[in-house]
């Protein structure tokens, strides 16, 4: 990093061209985001014409359009041609409709054509996220022959490590890894070595579903057919890594009651993370109304026995708690296909019993701790632990059933998470713990 500084201080051009094209190109985004933006475009233009779309590619979007707008209409638009297909789309969709326009303009009609291919698909699907740069060989070829095309077309492809063998008509029929050509006598045909058992993916699947694929079978990169088994492209492993965190860090966020948001933190205005926090800010505040009507509905019981106030905190927090723990292994059971809503009364009667065995637990510790230091009676200590025994329970059925339901409705099952179910608990332990408080201590 200083380093780089320090020759464009002191103007030693020469010198950081070479310091660049020794560097790994991900570094070199990561030192540009520190620089200014004069300097990281200094940078940038003194970068090797073969890593500059490389380190493009890994740049945030704001950088990515500072350096763009700072550039001539060829100089952009030949990022653009030698940029992925994908990460170009990537790239567009963040632009302004008049940018793009200037640079599709430019572009080479091959780059347009893979770009407009990617875009008419919809947002988060296998189609819109895969690259159309990948190696297809016709099965009459022989390995020597596809040797050679390899060597000729390779240069731009994404991944070269496994070529997928193609009919007449583009329908997908087998694959072939480099490895397998390259041990393979040379007049060997294709269609003899193929392996013709090819798992791929629909081009209108689910993001999310593809990670899942990408999972089960360990593959580094997977082909993704149209309607007709025609090959269109490929989703390579590491878009899958970024469709993980995306996916991730919508979950948390959606658990923890914020609205998605796809921008990083430290880039996400005051305004903007207000307006994703607020909507269930508001949401959760009114919800909660109901537990001081509960409350309210139980004044006079209150007033009788004062110290029942006392416990309604510890109560509401254990049962959120207990409530959150179930619906977040339920959510990530979910997640990862180990739980279908076929499972919903085993895992019902699984989280009650391990609810009356967490209660049964902490309403003990909590009797010894109430006689013992708080020094209640015991009449009262009888009160909140059973309470206790029956909001952990409560609260551990909730917290599994909710996830589920929303599953089967065709919700994420992230938005039924910790504050929503806190809330309903904290209004069911509230009643119990007044019914049971009014039965037992005849107030």
């Amino acid at each position: 990093m200083e380093r780089i500084k320090e020759l464009i201080e002191t103007k030693q051009y020469r010198l950081l061209r070479e310091e660049l094209s020794e560097m790994n190109e991900a570094d070199i985004a990561a030192i540009m985001e520190e620089l200014s933006g004069e300097d990281m475009l200094t940078v940038f233009r003194f970068l090797p014409k073969d890593m500059a779309a490389e380190v493009f590619s890994y740049l945030p979007i704001e950088h990515q359009q500072g350096i763009v707008a700072e550039l001539s209409d060829k100089e952009a638009a030949n990022i653009i041609d030698n940029l992925m297909a994908d990460d170009a789309v990537d790239f567009l969709e963040e632009m302004p409709a008049n940018v793009v326009k200037r640079l599709l303009a430019n572009a080479s009609p091959d780059t347009r054509r893979d770009i407009n291919q990617l875009l008419r698909y919809p947002e988060d699907s296998a189609g819109s996220i895969m690259t159309v740069e990948y190696v297809d060989l016709k099965e009459t070829l022989t390995v020597e022959q596809a040797i050679r095309r390899i060597r000729r077309t390779g240069v731009d492809r994404e991944t070269i490590d496994i070529c997928y063998v193609l009919d007449g008509k583009r329908r997908l029929i087998g694959t072939v890894t480099l490895r397998r050509l390259l041990l393979s006598p040379a007049d060997e045909r294709i269609e003899n070595i193929m392996h013709e058992n090819v798992i791929s993916i629909h081009t209108l699947m689910d993001q999310e579903e593809v990670s899942r694929q990408f999972q089960k079978y360990d593959f580094t990169s997977m082909p993704v057919v149209d309607n007709e088994e025609r090959l269109v492209g490929i989703i390579t492993v590491d878009d899958v890594v970024d469709i993980l965190q995306e996916e991730t860090t919508e979950d948390i966020e959606k658990m923890a009651a914020i609205v998605p948001n796809d921008r990083p933190y430290m880039r996400t205005g005051i305004i903007d993370t207000w307006k994703k926090r607020i909507p269930w800010l508001l949401f959760l505040m009114v919800s909660a109304t109901f537990t001081g009507k509960i409350i309210t509905s139980f004044e006079d019981a209150l007033s009788s026995c004062v110290i029942l106030t006392a416990f309604i905190p510890m109560l509401m927090d254990t049962g959120g708690n207990a409530g959150g723990q179930a619906s977040a292994t339920i959510i990530r059971g979910l997640s990862l296909e180990e739980i279908e809503f076929d499972d919903l009364f085993r895992v019902m009667w699984k989280e009650l019993r391990v609810g009356i065995l967490c209660g049964v637990t902490l309403a003990a510790a909590n009797f010894v701790k109430m006689l013992v230091i708080d020094r209640t009676g015991a009449s009262v200590a009888a009160v909140v632990c059973i309470t206790l025994v029956a909001a952990v329970s409560i609260a551990k059925l909730i917290g599994c059933s909710l996830p589920m339901m929303a599953r089967r409705l065709g919700f994420d099952p992230a938005v039924m998470a910790s504050p929503f179910i806190t809330t309903i608990v904290d209004a069911l332990s509230l009643m119990v713990y007044f019914r049971i408080a009014t039965m037992i201590l005849h107030i």
